[in-house]
């Protein structure tokens, strides 16, 4: 297995696996609209301003999982953080250290940064994830809720 940034290149490949999640997602009822695609994925992940940076996992050359991510900084916590925007295994290569290793990559990545942890949200009916980030050893934030705005033009989700 292999982890590396990903690139411009992987756009087929993280579509496919978007796709995949957001399939995996709607099964066990998330409503969200899903938007995420190979096409925004080239759009807003490169140019000047990237909205987010991104991480891959290949076996036998075959991208097989993905992590995308961007930099925060936690008031309460005064620390620089890293915030998990997606992480997907395709479903045959989990169980084999994927997810993992793309957490621990990211994992240094902040702290290269100067970070001192990882935050993320997970969909609740998402049990194997809850599972699969309580076995790191992540632990819940309470008493916080995830909040969204649209702005003018934009739906709510």
């Amino acid at each position: 297995m292999k982890i590396r940034e990903a690139t411009r290149d992987d756009e087929a490949a993280i579509g496919t696996l978007a796709k995949e999640f957001a399939d995996y997602l709607r099964s066990l009822g998330d409503t969200a609209g899903f938007g995420f695609n190979a096409s925004t994925y080239l759009r807003d992940g490169f140019g000047d301003n990237p909205a987010f940076q991104g991480l891959v996992a290949e076996i036998d050359n075959e991208v097989v999982g993905y992590l995308l991510y961007n930099p925060r900084y936690d008031t309460d916590l005064a620390m620089r953080t890293l915030y998990i925007i997606d992480l997907y295994v395709h479903p045959t290569n989990r169980l084999q250290g994927v997810g993992k290793a793309l957490m621990k990559r990211a994992g240094d990545i902040c702290t290269a940064a100067g970070g001192k942890g990882l935050l993320w949200s997970v969909y609740s009916p998402n049990r194997p994830a809850l599972d699969f980030y309580e076995h790191l050893g992540a632990r819940y934030v309470k008493d916080v809720a995830y909040m969204y705005l649209p702005l003018e033009g934009e739906s709510s989700q």
